[in-house]
């Protein structure tokens, strides 16, 4: 098969498009959602894993993490390898690789299994999510696939409501492995029906992968997000953190300097000359690093500080991605945007998330009305932004590197959600431990505190104290939020400027 034919094959297909279609998106979008809820579904586990595994709070974080970091480092990768050596195989690889790796986290008995455990799940993920998006571009015809798309897409915004609400009943009735157990099923039907219903595709003569892009990137991004974890723990002029953060960033700028040598780069620099490409990053990072970092926040706020036990808080954090498919599917923001324009339209969504960031941290604290208000004014937020983002980072650019546009997209979404747990959680870790005396900030955990505790007087100051943190986190996520959000519609604004200067004067 020749590269034009294999493209042609993914690009378009056949009149009325594959017999099977509908069957094969259902699986898919199965496929799809068990990958991103294991975004959330962790978060009402996080009491449960603190208490029985002992772990401290930058336990949790790495986690959390590990699954974010590690495929956000091979999407891209994951996403060219599955053009050149088939999308089907590489699907059925990462429904594989998902179900060992639920199967081994569902069973570990150590904070250091279930991190190893999670990032080999990152790595089935990240081939998940580069490859089902390709599979329904092959499958579905041009009149089909805009419907069959905007499913796929909802898909993306339901894991994040019905995450908390599956953990949270799991725990309510299981120990805290089920919820990675319950994977195993669903890998395996999804792996059944990949290899029987799923038809091939590749493109032999496509871009080498960039193993050592992959590499320097997930690298680069571990050192950074562990010198931002390890920080208020070990101190910020300690040399762990000074060390891990100095190779990040050496890692990183040698990932730049390769990206910008290497004939087929796993991202390539030059797209950020571009400044609608370079706004809607930007954009892109924060949505993901407000929507990640508060969800890490709010379960230990639901359940920690207002005591509710894990369904209950699953349920109190449903409203706001509830509200993001709500107004997808009724498709708000994609109606705003011809008439706003993308650059205003992104400045309001992400003010309104900033608002509820701030509602939530200021009127969340005394009961659940305040936090309910900021979920919902969050998740209409996401729900405005998100859309206009995607379009500006898939329109600023070239057609012919559309794969390349769409792992971007999940790259920046998994790295922000990462970063969101790693610089929050640290926020929140460094505000508890100036609130409380030596002894307690050395506690790995608000368990571990409150058990140092000697009296019930300081027991509600500890409680208090950590009330406090997540108050100042979640404020510095409101600003992060809105100040990105300003600066991507300004740079939007002037790069939509720049072009209609270059039309007037051809």
């Amino acid at each position: 098969m020749t590269a034009t034919s294999a493209e042609n094959t993914t690009q378009s297909a056949p009149a009325g498009g594959h017999p099977q279609r509908w069957l094969i998106l259902g699986v898919i979008c199965l496929a799809q959602l068990t990958v991103l809820l294991d975004n959330t579904v962790l978060n009402v586990a996080i009491p449960s894993l603190t208490r029985e595994l002992h772990a401290s709070t930058s336990d949790i974080q790495w986690v959390i993490s590990a699954y974010s970091l590690v495929q956000s480092g091979l999407l891209l990768t994951a996403g060219s390898s599955a053009d050149r050596y088939g999308r089907k195989k590489m699907l059925a690889t990462g429904l594989a690789l998902f179900g060992v790796g639920s199967l081994v986290a569902g069973l570990a008995s150590t904070t250091g299994q279930l991190i190893a455990a999670r990032a080999g799940m990152g790595v089935g993920g990240a081939l998940l999510m580069t490859t089902t998006l390709a599979v329904v571009m092959q499958i579905f015809d041009d009149a089909e696939r805009v419907k069959a798309i905007g499913l796929w897409a909802t898909v993306s915004s339901l894991g994040f409501a019905v995450g908390p609400l599956l953990g949270g009943v799991m725990l309510d009735h299981f120990w805290w492995g089920a919820i990675f157990l319950v994977n195993i099923p669903v890998a395996v039907i999804g792996l059944v029906a990949v290899l029987a219903l799923v038809p091939e595709s590749k493109n032999p003569q496509g871009d080498r992968p960039d193993m050592l892009g992959a590499l320097l990137s997930t690298i680069a991004m571990t050192g950074i997000v562990y010198a931002i974890i390890s920080g208020p723990d070990k101190g910020w002029t300690s040399a762990t953190t000074l060390t891990s953060a100095a190779i990040g960033l050496l890692v990183m700028a040698a990932f730049v300097t390769w990206e910008l040598r290497v004939p087929y780069p796993m991202l390539d620099m030059h797209f950020f000359r571009n400044q609608k490409f370079t706004g809607a990053v930007s954009g892109a990072i924060l949505v993901a690093f407000g929507m990640g970092g508060s969800l890490f926040l709010l379960t230990q706020h639901l359940q920690f500080v207002l005591g509710y036990e894990p369904l209950e808080a699953g349920l109190r954090t449903a409203p706001l991605a509830l509200t993001v498919v709500a107004l997808n599917l009724t498709g708000l923001g994609a109606r705003l945007v011809p008439k706003l324009g993308t650059p205003l339209t992104i400045a309001i969504g992400m003010t309104c998330m900033s608002v509820g960031l701030a509602a939530i941290a200021l009127l969340g604290g005394d009961g659940y009305g305040g936090m309910l208000a900021g979920l919902i004014v969050m998740g209409a937020g996401i729900a405005l932004a998100m859309p206009a983002m995607a379009n500006a980072i898939m329109s600023a650019i070239p057609p012919a590197k559309a794969g390349v546009g769409a792992g971007v997209n999940g790259t920046l979404a998994e790295f922000g959600n990462g970063l969101g747990v790693a610089v929050l959680g640290a926020v929140l870790n460094a505000r508890f431990a100036t609130l409380v005396s030596v002894s307690v900030a050395s506690a790995a955990s608000l368990p571990a505190a409150l058990a140092s505790a000697d009296s019930a007087d300081e027991k509600a100051r500890i409680a208090d104290a950590f009330s406090s943190g997540l108050e100042t986190s979640q404020l510095v996520g409101a600003v992060a939020v809105l100040v990105g959000g300003l600066l991507a519609a300004a740079l939007l604004r002037r790069a939509e400027r720049a072009d209609s200067a270059v039309v007037a004067s051809a």
